[in-house]
Formats: structure tokens, sequence, C-alpha cells
């Protein structure tokens, strides 16, 4: 249950998204021409409510990572609108007010290896210039709801790769996002490390009440993690299945061994052969 100092999610609606990416000759420079363009996403729709866990499955390279990056902001769709609306009103490309707090983490952890595990954690609100005390004070009780808080003197030679995500995972929340934007974040890492962040991400979500956006290649981490998951189909991607888990809100280790939860994955496989993965 979401408590009552939870920030709250945002809805993100897609709407007729097009993405279509040159193809460039050896000189680097694009190709014209009808066919030139490879073709990533054409009128995609979705729309996710606000604090929703939504995890996004498809085959390699039919577009998962460019509409994460479309939703935040990172690269611009060449048909179509992606909005990010907090309850206040819309916030995005062209709006008249800021975006919602949008983190993104990616596959890599991407930390500064100079830099301490406290002050990785800290550097969104450094960035921002927040004073001192208030981003250390903010990321180490980042680093606590991580399991993180005795290890923020240390580098990120000395951790392991599950620590390096889990860091990378505070300095995501260290700014108490409304939109948690994840591409692939645990793929790297060994099945009994992946299940405990997979645990860890679950239960942050429960706490802030944030919307999020989780890609992976895992039908069983799809169904653990969300509470609805969408399936695409090959490049270009279109959605093949759009589907609400009858999992139970509280999801715990003996789950993945039940029958509802084999159901959900074996109907989660079912959409992915059919759509063509």
């Amino acid at each position: 249950m979401k408590n009552a100092m939870a920030s709250g999610g945002v809805r993100v609606r897609l709407t007729g998204i097009r993405r279509v990416f040159p193809v460039l000759d050896d000189a680097g420079r694009a190709l014209r021409g009808s066919g030139s363009g490879v073709v990533a996403l054409d009128g995609l729709d979705l729309d996710v409510a606000p604090g929703a866990f939504v995890a996004l499955l498809g085959p390699s390279g039919c577009g998962k990572s460019t509409l994460l990056r479309l939703v935040a902001g990172l690269d611009r769709a060449d048909a179509g609108t992606a909005v990010v609306e907090a309850e206040e009103g819309p916030a995005g490309a062209g709006g008249a007010r800021a975006r919602a707090p949008i983190a993104y983490v990616f596959q890599d952890a991407h930390l500064l290896p100079w830099r301490s595990v406290l002050e990785n954690a800290a550097l969104p609100l450094e960035l921002a210039g927040a004073p001192p005390e208030e981003r250390r004070a903010a990321a180490r009780a980042a680093l606590l709801q991580v399991g993180l808080a005795d290890a923020d003197a240390r580098y990120p030679a000395e951790l392991s790769g599950g620590m390096r995500m889990r860091v990378s995972l505070a300095r995501a929340m260290v700014t108490r996002p409304r939109l948690l934007l994840l591409d692939e974040p645990f793929a790297a890492l060994d099945e009994l490390t992946r299940s405990r962040l997979d645990d860890q991400l679950r239960a942050l979500w429960a706490e802030l009440g944030m919307t999020v956006l989780f890609v992976t290649h895992s039908i069983t981490e799809a169904a653990y993690l969300a509470e609805r998951a969408v399936v695409l189909s090959p490049r270009p991607a279109r959605i093949v299945a759009d589907r609400t888990l009858a999992l139970p809100a509280e999801r715990t280790a003996a789950l993945r061994t039940e029958p509802a939860f084999a159901r959900e994955v074996r109907a989660l496989q079912e959409a992915l052969e059919s759509g063509g993965a």
C-alpha cells in the first residue's frame, strides 16, 4: 500500500507515435529516398495511468528503448505526441509547465568512478543546485532504501555488480521522481541478485507511488514486478497484447511457484510468439 508521503505518479500518453531512424552511408550522411529509414515505431498508442507499474516486453531491436527515450524527452518522435501529465496539468514538450520529475535507470549503472557511493547518489541534486547538506541527507536516505547505508564511503570499483545497480537505483530515487523509466537494469546480474533487486524495486514503487515503465526481456520478471504487461511486436513495434496481470498486490518469492503466476507467464509467452518474437 502506498503511504501518505508518496510522491505520486503521473499519466503517460503516447498517441500515434512514429519514429524513423535514417540509414547512414559510409561517411555518416543520411541516405535520401524512400526505404532509406529504419522504422522503429509506427502509429503506436499507449496510455499509462498515474502510479501504474507497466512492463514492456518484446524482441531485441523492436523499439522498447526508443519508446522510453521518447517518454523521457531524450528523443523526438517524427509523428504523434508523447505527453507526461501531472495532476495539475500537462508537462512536456511545448507545455507551459515544468516537466514532472523523471528518473531513468539504464542497463549499465554508469557510476562516476572517482566519486564515492554517497557522491554518486547525490549527483542529480548537486546538478540541480541543492545545498550540500540537503543533497547528502537525501542521498543517505535513498541509499538506506536500497540497503546500502553502510557503503556510502566506498567507491564503484569496490562494489559488486548488484551493489552498483543499487547505487544507480538510489541515484534515480533521490529526486523522488513521479515517473521512473528502467531499461533492462538488472539484465546483466545473476538470478539471485536480480530477484532481490526486483523485490527492492517493487517495494520502492509501493512506498512512493510513482509511475513505472520497465523494459525487460524476462517474461518472469515482467510478471513478477508489474501490474500490467505490454507486449510489442518486432520492428516496427505495435502492441500485440496489453494485459492486466491477475496476481496479488503483495509479491513474494513464493508467488513464482504458484499456478496463477505460471498462467500469466504462459499468456505473455504466447503473446510474444503470436506477435512474431
